[in-house]
């Protein structure tokens, strides 16, 4: 692929001391969702009123507090839709609707009738500017297009003028107008051309600190770095007269894959309003999405006044109004963005959230591989670490630990680990809970060969009261071996002491007891011991079992039935 003679590089801005590279975000922008317009064109299949009357309540719910709500002009359904918002008293007093028009009289009075009896409206007026657009679009020269654009303001407060006037003669609240104004193609505009129409717009619409006007600059293709974008902006800024009399607005779109980050930085260079969409939806490859910008600037510290608390039942809802599905490693609201198969992310997640747990953590958040706490999203810890062939041994550690209580001493946990890796990697895909579950009982806990207790009792020996005598436990038990059955007896400090030294009347190998750890598992009267012995054979083989009872003393002797029956193969270099 050779691009040259077809495609030039970006001119960047002659920006000397830009000041956008030294400062941080440390405050939310005004921020205005556009899914009911931008997103709802870029769909397949747009949706209807009521579909539309849902979305603009979730809006409302998360917290925006400026919605463009479509183009009343375009179409009736627009239109009718914008009626149904303000007849039925679904606009609450300090939400603001936007409504987009062409700076054309008969598009400008429609709107108006769309908007009445609304108490706060932003009219959003654009037109094009870039040079392709000059000569392919409209034929127009530079001259031409800023009288459109000033026509179209001037247009505009006639109608305000006269709806307000009116309004009052009917003893009503006249509606709380704004403006808004686009040249469209922002970024592929020469940059003093752009700041002398918005000038002229600004000088016609008569802005003032106390009627600013919003100047909203679409990136509507990007085509930049986002380091050259925050330059325009910046540039814009600086050099756009009467500056405290406007809002620069930005309205940033994906063809690059930059639209957050050119967002960002365009915050940093002096923009203080955004537009655009719920998890990007927005023709081509979408409108910026004020999910991620917004949850960026949440791990920052710093509240977005959005609330996706419950970004689940947020994505659930979009989807279902939209049709289009969240990327399953979309940030934050993607089905796996919490999710570590890798060994080595699943023991860092393990250990920082069992610190956390146990108090032993700072209250900052600093698990390793997660930039936000799942809760403070609506997600549960439960997906956060997954098991497959690529998993680890902290993974499977982990599932078993915050999933069924199993907390198996660390020494436990490489063979654990093999057991279930080598499980995933036969079967080439990844392992459920339970599942995960079913291999670790079917491999510790319900063993029965070659060992198997058929029968075990215990009588406890106390001597005399007020003797120096230990108590003892008398055990006895019938056992198979290797098919063979052994009724077998003898005594010891407790029942397990006794049951290891009974297990030398046969045939099984002779080992000692090198390591024991318990703990209990359930509550109440569901309270169960768990046991995991370590036990050194004769020939020095050092092996792991685990049982399960709800006596004590029964886990124990579980625990090393499990051992002697563990096999062999899981510790021949697969550790």
């Amino acid at each position: 692929m050779n691009p040259n003679g077809k495609y030039q590089p970006f001119a960047g801005v002659n920006l000397k001391d830009r000041k956008w590279p030294s400062k941080t975000i440390e405050n939310a922008p005004i921020w205005c969702s556009v899914d009911l317009r931008d997103g709802n064109q870029a769909l397949v299949n747009p949706m209807g009123i009521e579909q539309k009357l849902e979305f603009f309540k979730l809006l409302v719910k998360i917290g925006f507090k400026e919605i463009e709500v479509g183009f009343p002009s375009a179409s009736n359904t627009e239109f009718l839709f914008v009626r149904r918002l303000i007849t039925e008293n679904l606009i609450p007093d300090d939400v603001t609707i936007q409504v987009l028009c062409q700076a054309r009289e008969h598009l400008v009075a429609r709107t108006f009738e769309a908007v009445e009896g609304a108490k706060n409206v932003i009219f959003h007026l654009y037109n094009a500017t870039s040079p392709s657009q000059r000569k392919y679009n409209f034929g127009k020269s530079k001259e031409e297009l800023i009288e459109l654009a000033v026509s179209g303001v001037k247009c505009v407060k006639k109608y305000i003028a006269a709806v307000s006037k009116e309004a009052l003669a009917e003893g009503r609240e006249p509606t709380n107008f704004h403006l808004e104004y686009s040249p469209e193609n922002f970024t592929q505009t020469e940059l003093d051309y752009a700041i002398e129409i918005c000038s002229e717009v600004m000088k016609a619409w008569e802005a003032n600190p106390q009627n600013k006007i919003i100047l909203n600059l679409p990136a509507t293709v990007e085509c930049s770095l986002p380091n050259q974008f925050a330059d325009q902006i910046e540039y814009f800024c600086r050099n756009i007269p009467n500056r405290q009399s406007c809002i620069i607005s930005l309205h940033n779109h994906n063809d690059r894959g930059e639209s957050v980050a050119q967002c960002e930085l365009g915050l940093l260079a002096g923009a203080e309003r955004v537009e655009g969409c719920l998890f990007g939806n927005g023709e081509r490859t979408g409108n910026l999405d004020i999910v991620t910008v917004a949850l960026n600037m949440y791990t920052q510290g710093v509240s977005p006044k959005l609330n996706f608390s419950d970004l689940d039942f947020i994505s659930s809802e979009y989807s279902r109004f939209t049709g289009m599905p969240i990327y399953a490693r979309a940030p934050y609201a993607g089905e796996l963005v919490f999710t570590a198969f890798s060994g080595s992310h699943q023991d860092a997640i393990r250990k920082a959230m069992a610190a956390r747990l146990e108090g032993k953590a700072p209250a900052l958040w600093d698990v390793p591989y997660l930039p936000i706490d799942p809760h403070d999203i609506g997600r549960e810890y439960n997906g956060i670490i997954r098991i497959n062939s690529q998993s680890g041994k902290g993974g499977a550690v982990y599932i078993l630990e915050t999933h069924f209580g199993i907390v198996a001493p660390k020494a436990m946990h490489a063979i654990i680990g093999s057991v279930i890796k080598t499980r995933a990697d036969e079967l080439q895909r990844e392992l459920s809970v339970d599942e995960i579950y079913e291999i670790f009982e079917s491999t510790w806990l319900r063993t029965k060969y070659p060992l198997n207790v058929l029968e075990i009792t215990e009588q406890h020996i106390e001597g005399e009261r007020g003797s120096d005598r230990p108590e003892q436990v008398a055990g006895t038990a019938s056992i198979e071996w290797k098919g063979k059955r052994y009724a077998i007896s003898a005594k010891g400090n407790g029942p397990l002491d006794a049951f290891v030294n009974a297990m030398r009347q046969t045939p099984v190998p002779h080992f000692n007891i090198t390591t024991f750890h318990e703990h209990s598992v359930g509550i109440g009267s569901d309270t169960q011991a768990m046991a995991y012995v370590q036990i050194t054979k004769e020939d020095g083989e050092q092996v792991w079992g685990v049982g399960k009872s709800s006596n004590v003393g029964r886990a124990g002797i579980a625990a090393v039935v499990s051992a002697l029956n563990f096999s062999q193969e899981y510790t021949d270099n697969k550790i």
